[in-house]
């Protein structure tokens, strides 16, 4: 079996026998869903591989062409009597040159139109009666022009646009670039903004009958909404949670095949799932559905390394999708968007917003921000937050839906808290002797004398204990080794940071590990930061509200590691480590 890793065209995964999830039967609810449709996910999550089956199901040139894509599909057995009955215009606004001034990005928008508009009239040739106008310097003028020729027709046009916010997406990022470009771009009568009044315009009787857009926000729309107003959102509709990504189900089934072909046994094919689960799960696009879905990206970069090698690949993150720190990054820069996005790591106190915002524009993300939930809204549409069920009081949770997503935020801890390579090459190898060890005196000689003062000094100071969570999580975390699970449900409690050994990492000099914090405050040791700073360990050990402490986090890892055991068997190779914080500048174990 082939995996169409990178792969966005949907007739030749037919043709060439790629692996595919048949997603075709919700072609009918698009129809009925409305005429002109907005579909939001994030980055590389199969939306164009979405569009171009669309293209080949509706498009009028293809009609012969039906039943050897589509009779083997689920829509094959009943297909709507509007396939293969449109003229298809297909428009990617991420080839849009957003570099240079306003008018160096309408220039380059003008001529992906006419390149797009020619190809269009070329294929459509035998069905176009009237002349269409290609006009150099003016796109919109040449997609009324194709428009007006469709009207003459039986048949009318459908638009598919792909990241349609792509404009916008280049300013959040780098808002250096020109928000003012980008405003001219959508305000009054800027160009996107007129694009879109003529797609609409269209849309009243001048050969524009269906539209469908993709994007990551819905950042543009709100920009433009007076110039096009009539797009309904999908993104969090129940029927359409799956429309892109794949289920366990379908990843089980995918992994037989593959086991077959390599010879693989059933403990292995358990040991990728748990794998993939861990590292590619997690994603939720809607309250009404508890079923998460698996990012389509990273498991065919999986599959099909495992396909073509017979074994896991040993890096599980896909460096196309490590940009999206640069969206973390970005909202961290916003009014106090660092303490949120710190927050996002502590999986005990998940986000909560009363409701998704659903309309907001980049002026919005260029002021602060009225309240926390706008910006965790934005960190659930880059993709880095998804849905985590409800709070107490009704409130959407938001998480942190996987392991290569949590990398992202730590690894933009890391360089903030270690930039320099000394500390970095510190750092491994403490590290690295804990693991193999679990000796924590260097460890925390570490944390001691770099994480805990930079953490003093910054807007990363929250609640006493999650600094001390954080820290550790931030210098211990390598997803080459270990799943990093914080706060992991353990019997009727919760651990406050388990490093589990990856399934496939097992045969190495690598310990499991449990650890349990708790902290202490000056006040209650009775000593100055001078006087703590002058104690032994051992000194500090005897203090009895220390001492108390210790004990109770050693009660709590005995009941822990029975759970654990008892769950994972004889392949854990556990190291339990009871951690007390005193004041937040010495530790002790």
């Amino acid at each position: 079996m082939h995996f169409p890793y990178g792969i966005a065209d949907f007739a030749a995964l037919i043709d060439e026998g790629y692996f595919y999830v048949d997603r075709t039967d919700r072609i009918p609810l698009l129809e009925n869903a409305g005429k002109h449709l907005l579909f939001l996910r994030p980055r590389r999550f199969g939306k164009s591989l979405w569009l171009s089956t669309l293209e080949n199901y509706y498009d009028l040139a293809r009609a012969d062409d039906f039943e050897r894509l589509f009779g083997g599909l689920k829509i094959g057995q009943n297909p709507t009597p509007l396939r293969n009955r449109y003229f298809i215009l297909n428009l990617n606004f991420s080839v849009v040159d957003p570099q240079g001034d306003s008018d160096a990005v309408r220039a380059s928008l003008f001529h992906h139109l006419n390149i797009q508009i020619k190809a269009t009239v070329a294929r459509y040739g035998d069905w176009l009666e009237g002349r269409v106008d290609i006009e150099p310097d003016d796109g919109i003028a040449s997609f009324q022009s194709l428009s007006s020729a469709i009207s003459q027709t039986p048949y009318k046009l459908y638009l598919l646009v792909d990241e349609y916010d792509n404009f916008a997406n280049e300013v959040m990022i780098s808002p250096w670039r020109g928000t003012d470009r980008y405003q001219r771009l959508v305000e009054n009568e800027g160009t996107i903004k007129t694009f879109f009044k003529a797609v609409k315009a269209g849309a009243e009787g001048r050969g524009v009958d269906r539209v469908f857009l993709t994007g990551i926000s819905p950042v543009v729309l709100s920009d433009i909404t007076s110039g096009y107003n009539v797009a309904e959102d999908l993104s969090q509709r129940p029927r359409f949670h799956d429309l892109c990504g794949f289920t366990e189900t379908e990843l089980r089934v995918a992994l037989e095949t593959v086991a077959v072909a390599h010879d693989l046994d059933a403990a292995q094919i358990d040991t990728a799932l748990t794998l993939m689960r861990d590292f590619y799960n997690g994603y939720c696009f809607t309250p009404q559905r508890d079923e998460r879905v698996y990012n389509p990206t990273l498991v065919l970069y999986f599959l099909k390394r495992l396909a073509e090698d017979g074994v896991f690949p040993t890096r599980l993150l896909d460096d196309n999708l490590a940009m999206d720190r640069n969206r973390i990054q970005y909202v961290a820069r916003l009014p106090h968007g660092e303490a949120l996005v710190n927050r996002a790591l502590n999986p005990a106190e998940p986000l909560a917003v009363a409701q998704l915002v659903n309309r907001f524009g980049v002026q919005d993300m260029l002021t602060a921000p009225k309240n926390p939930d706008f910006l965790a809204t934005l960190l659930y549409y880059f993709g880095v937050l998804t849905l985590a069920g409800r709070d107490a009081l009704g409130k959407l949770q938001l998480a942190i839906p996987n392991q290569v997503i949590r990398k992202l935020y730590v690894e933009r801890l890391q360089e903030q808290l270690l930039p320099r390579y000394e500390d970095q090459e510190q750092r491994q190898t403490v590290v690295e002797r804990f693991y193999a060890t679990g000796d924590l005196g260097p460890l925390c000689d570490l944390l001691e004398r770099t994480y805990f003062k930079v953490f003093d000094n910054r807007d990363l100071r929250w609640s006493n204990e999650l600094v001390v969570k954080t820290a550790f999580l931030v210098v211990l975390f390598n997803d080459a080794f270990y799943i990093m699970d914080s706060e992991p449900a353990l019997g009727r409690g919760y651990g406050d940071l388990l490093l589990r050994v990856r399934p496939d990492m097992r045969q190495y000099q690598l310990l499991d590990h449990l650890l349990e914090f708790k902290t202490v405050g000056l006040k209650a040791v009775g000593l100055t930061s001078a006087e703590l700073a002058a104690k032994t360990r051992d000194e500090l050990r005897a203090l009895p509200v220390v001492a108390e402490q210790l004990r109770e986090a050693e009660i709590q890892l005995t009941a822990y590691r029975e759970t654990l055991q008892r769950t994972a068997g004889e392949s854990l190779k556990l190291r339990t480590h009871a951690v007390v914080s005193v004041g937040l500048e010495r530790l002790v174990w």
